[in-house]
């Protein structure tokens, strides 16, 4: 059996690693951590990565694989600062029994969720 120890880090394929890094960290305020050329960046925080890459014939862009839910301190601000950038929206923002989210796209149609959880 394999034992997880953690999340290392999940990926976005991309097609404009510049294009890309504007968006991660002009509109959504990442921080790089790991910067390899033009084919990598990663944004850590926690204990967490998250990574985009220009991997071009391997993995492809779009907006039905695996999403990462960023959790955000002040949601109403978060989805008033995307719509400011005209950032395209999936879904809208929606309230479940446990969180508010609403799903982005990047600028190459890959799917980003913008998550805060309710109050305990």
């Amino acid at each position: 059996m394999i034992q997880v120890a953690e999340l290392a880090f999940c990926c976005y394929a991309v097609t404009d690693l510049k294009r890309a890094r504007e968006f991660y960290e002009g509109v959504l305020g990442l921080k790089p951590t790991t910067v390899i050329e033009d084919k990598w960046t990663e944004y850590e925080f926690g204990p967490y990565a998250l990574a985009i890459g220009c991997a071009p014939g391997m993995f492809k862009p779009g907006p039905d694989g695996c999403s990462a839910a960023l959790e955000v301190e002040d949601f109403d601000a978060a989805i008033a600062h995307l719509k400011q950038h005209n950032v395209k929206f999936r879904i809208e923002s929606c309230e479940t029994p446990v969180c508010r989210m609403a799903m982005i796209f990047d600028p190459d149609g890959n799917t980003v969720c913008i998550h805060k959880r309710n109050a305990k």
